[in-house]
């Protein structure tokens, strides 16, 4: 028996009789921004001047398996034209059992990059620029995602110096180790997103941003 299957069993048993247990099949969701989820997003993701309409947006709950094996209930907010995408993608991963450490909204980080990366975290939008531009990020659309950041983190080399996004993640900017969480072209993570056409950008020639996937 799974660890999963035991979980919901001894739950089964907790629960009062015709009490129906909550499953994590249900989280999966796609909503219009509720009012209690624009009031924590307001000033920090959702920027003073953010030119997204809030109607462009939306609210995605799902589930996914974190890294002690259970289900959790993660948060994310995207661009209406790949809510669907994420919805599909994220229940695949969940029903495959693929390994993520967080998925919560980026404003709980103060919707600072650099700490939700640091925390390892799974976000989508953040009304922000390209780090070193002035030009708007496409999560700035809710049109990107970044998965398990710190794990899979952003480098460039610039005039023989080489940056890495979050500093923590240097160990797994070497590509060729193996480790947990670790996303390339034979990932499950890499193929769904790409069956979904998603660009990936570990696959950039410029920089390589591991994390990243973007409409």
């Amino acid at each position: 028996m799974t660890r999963r299957l035991l979980y919901a069993l001894l739950l089964s048993l907790l629960l009062p009789i015709g009490v129906q247990a909550e499953r994590p099949e249900d989280w999966f969701a796609v909503r219009e921004i509720p009012d209690s989820i624009f009031a924590r997003i307001k000033g920090k993701s959702y920027r003073e001047g953010c030119r997204v309409p809030l109607d462009q947006l939306r609210y995605v709950t799902i589930a996914y398996c974190g890294p002690d094996g259970n289900a959790h209930r993660g948060e994310l907010i995207c661009n209406k034209y790949i809510a669907d995408d994420l919805l599909d993608i994220f229940r695949k991963l969940y029903k495959a059992g693929y390994p993520i450490e967080s998925v919560r909204l980026i404003d709980e980080f103060d919707a600072d990059d650099i700490k939700s990366m640091q925390a390892n975290n799974t976000s989508c939008f953040n009304y922000r620029e390209i780090a070193g531009s002035r030009k708007l990020s496409n999560h700035a659309l809710g049109m990107a995602i970044d998965i398990n950041p710190l794990y899979n983190p952003y480098v460039i080399t610039r005039g023989g110096k080489t940056t890495i996004s979050p500093p923590e993640g240097a160990p797994y900017a070497d590509r060729e180790g193996d480790f947990d969480y670790k996303i390339d072209e034979d990932d499950l993570c890499y193929k769904l997103f790409k069956a979904h056409g998603f660009t990936w950008g570990g696959s950039w020639r410029q920089l390589k941003d591991y994390q990243h996937f973007e409409k």
